[in-house]
């Protein structure tokens, strides 16, 4: 069983094929995300990758934003204009919302697809499917998710939760912030909203991920692992063991 990858960012999107292992079988292909991006032209990206990988028997998408039974309830970055932090494009905005990701592209790849929040699928790889395991990754904003003994919970848009200053958490330690401020202050604020969030979650085990996360310069605690940003491919095939009861 081969198993097309594909983790979906709002500055790249990447792909590859992994065996039932979760071993790469074709270098990892990155595509700068085109903006503006309906939802046409995020399948043809898609395709773009395809086409440059060895054959495979199904497909794993990982989507920013809230991504329900595989469809798109909504995304934050693929509606506006010119990419991340600029101007939401109404029409765009409404194209996204509610597109069936998963019919659209089974269509298109003529095999299985599942559809999950990219973080989602970034958890599959590295949870030991014991006790309540959560996931954050650093990206162009914070993505979360989380799992209890290995069942994949509703998910969430800590993302769009105000943390300070009329700021959402995506505002106050994406990526913009972390080019604005430098990595030292921006690893204090990853710090504290660690801290903050602790009693909130009560986590087991916290995996801190994304592409940001070999920026940070503090340590963050004994209950909290660094993975790889190559977790978002890995999960591609884990995800298809994942409990999806919701």
């Amino acid at each position: 069983m081969r198993t097309l990858s594909l983790d979906c960012g709002g500055s790249g999107i990447k792909g590859s094929v992994l065996d039932a292992e979760g071993e790469l079988l074709a270098p990892r292909v990155r595509i700068k995300t085109p903006y503006p991006l309906p939802p046409e032209r995020f399948v043809g990206v898609l395709q773009e990758i395809a086409g440059q990988m060895p054959q495979f028997d199904r497909v794993t998408v990982g989507l920013p934003g809230m991504i329900r039974r595989g469809v798109v309830v909504s995304t934050p970055h693929y509606p506006n204009l010119h990419g991340p932090y600029t101007h939401k494009d109404p029409e765009l905005d409404r194209r996204w919302r509610n597109w069936d990701a998963t019919a659209a592209l089974e269509g298109v790849f003529g095999t299985p697809v599942r559809v999950l929040n990219d973080a989602e699928v970034q958890g599959a790889a590295v949870i030991e499917r014991r006790g309540l395991e959560v996931v954050f990754t650093l990206g162009t904003g914070l993505g979360c998710a989380v799992y209890d003994n290995g069942q994949l919970a509703p998910h969430l848009e800590l993302s769009h939760a105000p943390v300070r200053k009329g700021r959402t958490y995506d505002a106050w330690m994406g990526k913009a912030q972390l080019k604005a401020i430098g990595p030292k202050k921006w690893s204090r604020r990853i710090l504290a909203t660690v801290d903050g969030l602790r009693p909130v979650f009560a986590w087991d085990r916290l995996y801190v991920g994304g592409g940001n996360a070999k920026k940070l310069t503090l340590s963050l605690a004994d209950d909290v692992t660094i993975v790889p940003n190559l977790a978002g491919i890995l999960g591609g095939v884990r995800v298809w063991d994942l409990d999806m009861a919701r």
